[in-house]
This record gives C-alpha cells, structure tokens and sequence, in this order.
C-alpha cells in the first residue's frame, strides 16, 4: 500500500471512529433525559421531528416520541444562537477553554482497542485499532488528566467567583481520584503482564488476558475504586462538585452560553463514553461476549461487527449506569468528596495493591 493511500485510510478510519463517539455522546444526552423522565414519571423529549420522516404513518410517530430527533434540535440551537462574550472576561482565554477540555477526550479515542476482525486463511486475530502503542495505558491517564485544565481555564478566565470555585473543586477533585484511579489499575496491568511477557501497557493486551475470566470477577475492589474514581473523573453526580447548581449557579461553565456551552457539555459526554469504554476493556472482557468464551466470533467482517457490537453493547449498559446513579444518588458535600477520597478510597486502592503484589511474589516463588 502506498504511503499516500494509508494516510488516507487512517484519516478515514479516526474520522469514524470521531463521528461514532461523538454520535454516542449525542444520544447519551438524550438518554439521560428520557432515562431521568421515566425515574421520575414524566415523558421526556417527544415532539421534535424532521417533516419528511415525522409525515411517514406509524414510524414517523413512534420515532417522535422516543425523541430520535432531539440532540439534531439541540445541536442545531448551539450551533445558532446567539454567542455573547462577557466584557470582564479574558477573552483569549475564555475562547480557548472549550476546545481544551474537548480535545483531550477525542485524542484518547486513539489507542482504544473496540474490536478484532481474524483472517479466514491464516487464522492470524487483528484488533480494530487506531493506534495500538506499548504504552497505551499511560497516554490514556496522561491525556485524559489535561481535561481539567480546560474546566480551569475557562473558570479562571470568566472573572467570576462562582465560576473560580467550581474550577478549584475540580482540580483538587481530578489530584484526589486520579491516585485511586492509577492505583486500581496498576494490579489489573501487573497480572496482565506475567514476568517473561512482552504484551506491555496495550488495552489490547489486557482485553486478551480476560479471554477467560473477566478481571472484574476475580478483582471486584480493583473494579469498584476503578468505577468510583471514573465518576468522579467525570464530574458526575454525586461527584458534580465543579458545577454544583445548587451552591455555584453554573460552577465553571456559568458565563458561559450557545456553542462554547455546548462543547463543554459535548466534551462532558465525550469523557463519560471513553470512561465507560476504558472500564469495558479493563474489567469488563472488552469484545469477549462472556466469561470464559475468548473467541466465539467468526473470521472475516461478520466477526468484526459482533465483535464491536458486544463491546459497544457493554459501553452502552454502563453509559446507562452512570445516568442511573445521576438520578438516583443525592449529590455529596464537597468535605464528604475530599473525605470519601484521601480517607477512604486512597487506603483501600494502596491495600489491594499491596495485597496483589504479595499474592504474585508468592504465585511466582510456587510456580517459577
């Protein structure tokens, strides 16, 4: 293949991958409003409709009331509002915030692993990835942690002290979890990785350690911190400190209106579907349907889209469990989060660590 047709091809393939992302974002807004109005007893979106397709007998209707049509409406109304700039801003700034808390979470997209397509000749199994690097855990927290600083930039350049303090909660939010965070992951990546293993840091490789038993089985605390600490990496309820309406208006998107709004809500979004993502492949077995079959699917394209609709299935169930905790949970107190976090979390991540280095030093020494 020529080096002009590749580029090609990978520009295609990460513009798919974007659009599909950014398409699940989209619809998980929508979830979260249909899944909020059914806990509590209401409708939900039901009247927006395009004309030609609202016009068709039976589906144009049924398609109306599941609301189908509503993040175009909502895209749309972003994208053509009007888009005042407060006068006490730091215009440079405040402009640049969205485009910074957004770009992190696409750039992640790269080294997720969402499916593996196996050669009817050879046998040889190929994941669908763009970019499957050694070291992809590391780029994944090293890249999604930037995601703060676009909450903290645009709350330090809005001049507005409501904004301010939602930046500050969400910085000492992000420093508190991400040590659970890490600490969750690191026995899942040393039982991954065997001593005389070359597999590395690749979710690919982790996702083909769980061909067996699911890591969340056999590592329910490693599981729970990891899903914990998602929650609040996300700033979702009960963890949505940096915008907290009921104490800080808006938090750190309170100057904020029309598009710059909506690409922070859309990064919001964003962050939540590769967080869900990232625990499906961590714990969750990936593409593996269940535990204990590792390969069921067939060769060629057909096993590649079963493949990809099992993993897209399991991010989608656990997209609806973080809409679930949002409107079920009341939200916490801001000590309670620093609490829950330093006290709590932080002991328990550094005990199971401690704890699964102990188990391999002795596995090895009986096994070796």
């Amino acid at each position: 293949m020529e080096l002009w047709q590749e580029i090609l091809l990978k520009t295609g393939f990460a513009l798919g991958v974007i659009s599909v992302v950014m398409g699940i974002a989209a619809y998980s807004v929508l979830a979260e409003r249909k899944v909020s109005s059914w806990i509590q007893g209401r409708v939900g979106p039901n009247r927006t409709t395009l004309p030609i397709i609202g016009a068709i007998p039976f589906i144009g209707p049924f398609l109306t009331r599941l609301g189908l049509f509503q993040p175009m409406a909502d895209g749309l109304k972003f994208l053509f509002k009007e888009e005042p700039v407060p006068g006490h801003v730091n215009k440079l700034y405040y402009n640049l915030a969205p485009v910074v808390a957004m770009v992190p979470a696409l750039t992640t997209m790269v080294i997720l692993p969402f499916g593996q397509i196996k050669d009817s000749a050879t046998g040889v199994v190929t994941p669908l990835i763009l970019a499957n690097v050694d070291v992809g855990v590391l780029f994944l927290f090293a890249v999604s942690s930037l995601g703060v600083y676009g909450i903290v930039l645009g709350a330090w350049a809005s001049n507005n002290k409501y904004s301010f303090m939602g930046g500050i909660r969400s910085s000492a939010q992000m420093i508190s979890y991400e040590l659970t965070l890490g600490l969750a992951v690191l026995p899942v990546l040393m039982w991954a990785n065997p001593p005389g293993s070359e597999g590395g840091l690749s979710l690919v490789n982790v996702v083909n350690a769980q061909g067996t038993l699911w890591t969340a089985i056999w590592q329910p605390i490693s599981a729970l911190l990891f899903l914990v600490a998602i929650f609040a990496e996300t700033n979702r309820a009960p963890f949505d400190m940096p915008e907290s309406e009921t104490d800080l208006v808006g938090g750190f998107h309170t100057e904020y209106g029309a598009f710059k709004f909506g690409m922070f809500f859309v990064a919001e979004y964003a962050h939540i579907v590769i967080g869900s993502a990232v625990f499906v492949l961590l714990f969750l077995g990936g593409w593996h349907i269940f535990p204990g079959v590792a390969d069921p699917w067939p060769a060629g394209y057909i096993g590649a889209v079963l493949s990809t609709a099992t993993f897209l299935g399991k991010t989608c169930c656990l997209i609806f469990f973080f809409i679930w905790i949002r409107w079920t949970l009341p939200r916490f107190r801001y000590d309670q989060v620093m609490h829950l976090g330093w006290v709590i979390l932080l002991p328990i991540a550094i005990a199971n660590l401690i704890l699964n280095i102990a188990i391999i030093a002795v596995w090895d020494k009986f096994n070796g």
